[in-house]
């Protein structure tokens, strides 16, 4: 350990010391662990992470630095970074600054050489939680010998802050203007195959490029439009997208959605969209102990009964009916019969949504994923062929 102390404070008294790491000072937000052993750099630039502090299961991390190819929005999200065994230097051809580097400039406060493993268990043992990342000036006098009063004063911190329950986000990551991303890859060039609008709760860079790959026009709009602003733009389908916080505090975000669904415009939701998705259907969301965050949850396509690997970033779920198809509750089957698509086999948590007699679909994990895994891409492909069929009939 270096002589630069720094202190993890959890809101349940719990205090890890270890070394300053990134920018010192003091940063607070809910504490999770991410179980990928790649991709550590789509996580720090994922607004899904926004007010979280995000502990890495994976050892050894900042091995291939920062690039600027791999970010998924324009900054880093997480609230702080917790990592056992930072790289000493980077080693990579594409690397382009050191990780360290990249967290100071952007004034993202750390904590290295501390025990990830046993953070995480305690984490799976007692929930995810509030917490906070004390370095430089924001360490207490003899935070050395951490005193019983200076260490009730940092939790006392800790705990004023609010709770991730209740927390509505998704306007704080969520793009200020609309913008375009117009057809590419073999499409490029070429008049678009239709137009979608994605409604950006904290979308990621590569949802965007996964469409646009597959010939269509996509069209990113603020979470603040109206349902007639976003008729307005003639959509042939419309997309949410993953994001932030409690799928229960966004109720104007689930009325827009309802109004999307009215219209018969095909709809595709991940993450935070599969949420909004689930309660605009009538169904109610939670709070997961611990949540999912990584590239290795095991989920089941109820239909087919194919196990695919996927990236998991949600601490909340919605609270649906396996098993066969029932209609929606919300007003008494307004949108018809819907199935559970998906299953998480770690736990049974509801991973996806089927309407059986409207053009709508969701799932809870992420088919976009970079760095990986790619067995959900699919998916992007039934939105696209959804979308087509739909415009081809009407």
């Amino acid at each position: 350990m270096t002589e630069e102390l720094a202190l993890l404070v959890l809101e349940d008294g719990s205090v890890f010391r270890g070394s300053a790491w990134g920018a010192r000072g003091r940063t607070l937000g809910e504490i999770v662990f991410s179980t990928g052993m790649t991709g550590y750099q789509e996580t720090l630039t994922d607004p899904s992470y926004h007010r979280q502090i995000v502990v890495m299961t994976a050892p050894h991390i900042g091995n291939t630095g920062v690039n600027d190819e791999d970010p998924e929005s324009a900054r880093i999200w997480v609230a702080g970074f917790v990592v056992r065994d930072p790289a000493r230097r980077a080693s990579n051809w594409r690397s382009r600054r050191e990780l360290e580097d990249e967290l100071i400039a952007q004034d993202v406060v750390g904590i290295s050489d501390v025990d990830t493993r046993a953070i995480t268990r305690h984490i799976r043992s007692h929930g995810a939680m509030r917490a906070g990342i004390f370095s430089g000036e924001a360490l207490p006098a003899g935070a050395e010998h951490l005193s019983d009063q200076a260490r009730e004063a940092l939790v006392a911190i800790v705990n004023d802050q609010p709770q991730m329950v209740g927390a509505a986000l998704a306007g704080e990551v969520t793009t200020p203007d609309a913008y375009t991303v117009a057809p590419a890859g073999d499409f490029e060039g070429q008049a678009p195959l239709a137009r979608i609008v994605a409604v950006d709760l904290g979308i990621k860079a590569r949802t965007p490029e996964q469409l646009s790959a597959r010939g269509v026009e996509v069209v990113v709009v603020p979470v603040t439009i109206s349902l007639a602003q976003l008729q307005e733009l003639h959509p042939d389908g419309v997309f949410f997208s993953n994001g932030p916080g409690d799928p229960a505090s966004a109720q104007r975000e689930t009325e827009l959605l309802r109004g999307v669904l009215d219209s018969g415009t095909p709809f595709f939701g991940i993450c935070f969209g599969h949420q909004l998705f689930g309660r605009a259907l009538g169904y109610g969301t939670y709070k997961l102990d611990f949540g999912h965050r990584g590239v290795n949850q095991p989920v089941r396509d109820t239909e087919t009964g194919r196990v695919e690997i996927t990236a998991h970033n949600h601490g909340f779920a919605v609270d649906a009916p396996t098993g066969r198809a029932s209609t929606a509750p919300f007003e008494e089957g307004r949108y018809g019969r819907v199935e559970v698509s998906h299953i998480d086999l770690n736990d049974g948590v509801v991973e996806g949504l089927r309407a059986l007699d409207i053009p709508a679909f969701s799932v809870q994990f992420h088919p976009e994923a970079a760095a990986g895994p790619h067995d959900g891409e699919h998916l992007f492909d039934r939105f696209v062929d959804m979308v087509r069929a739909h415009k081809e009939a009407h």
